[in-house]
């Protein structure tokens, strides 16, 4: 059930150099919780503590959310790795709870696929758990296809879900 946004003003912006820490903090809290911790997780990838420097180039777009000053949450997309250029891949999507339940990963979803059809990609790819049930019921609602095998060459072998979606 969507929770109603009353008192709290919650704002995306693109991820700025100093933002890296606070992302890297969510990104670990996030994926601790849901045990999605070691290898084959994106928890062990280089670019968690380098998001503003991953993600700053005409390929790739990557968001922070804030609420009152305070980023609350993260996600973009960028190439995926070792698939077709026409390919991206929905990445680090993370929300601390204060900003789960609002409505604004759906936001944040609809926001990159218009950015990656802007760029030019033909289809959205993205890896998750199975027990991180509430992210597959948005993935599913907008339009992402289940997929039997992953793409691309991620290094996220722990990852049970792997979904795409044509834009």
């Amino acid at each position: 059930m969507k929770k109603e946004i009353t008192n709290k003003k919650f704002t995306f912006r693109p991820i700025q150099k100093t933002d890296n820490s606070d992302v890297a903090k969510i990104i670990r809290t996030v994926m601790t919780e849901f045990g999605t911790v070691g290898e084959g997780y994106s928890i062990m990838d280089k670019e968690v503590d380098e998001m503003w420097e991953t993600y700053t180039n005409e390929k790739c777009y990557f968001l922070v959310l804030i609420l009152e000053d305070k980023v609350v949450g993260c996600g973009g997309i960028g190439p995926l790795n070792g698939g077709d250029a026409n390919i991206c891949e929905l990445k680090k999507m993370y929300f601390n709870p204060e900003a789960r339940g609002y409505g604004l990963g759906q936001q944040l979803v609809e926001i990159c696929l218009a950015k990656a059809k802007a760029i030019g990609y033909k289809t959205c790819y993205l890896e998750t758990v199975e027990r991180m049930s509430q992210a597959n019921q948005l993935y599913e609602k907008l339009g992402f296809k289940l997929l039997n095998q992953p793409m691309g060459c991620t290094g996220h072998s722990a990852c049970d879900r792997q979904f795409a979606k044509e834009i």
